[in-house]
């Protein structure tokens, strides 16, 4: 399952961040690093983009870069 079928409100953990080069270095440098959990908290009116929530703060991401971005199934509210 990848981070953009992640359900509003559900949370999950990060198993694999994929991409190449510099894409890749910027979804780890936002700390999207497996092994964080992550809550998808909005999704825009037009599904693009979505917004979730991790360690602590909120980060709005587009649907393609969460395309890239493995999660395991949903974990407990």
């Amino acid at each position: 399952m990848t981070l953009d079928e992640l359900k509003i409100g559900h949370k999950s953990k990060i198993i694999e961040v994929g991409g190449e080069g510099a894409l890749r270095r910027r979804l780890l440098d936002m700390g999207l690093t497996p092994h964080t959990e992550v809550m998808v908290r909005k999704v825009a009116p037009m599904g693009d983009p979505i917004e979730i929530h991790l360690r602590g703060y909120e980060l709005t991401i587009r649907i393609d870069d969460a395309k890239k971005i493995e999660v395991e199934g949903t974990l407990d509210r």
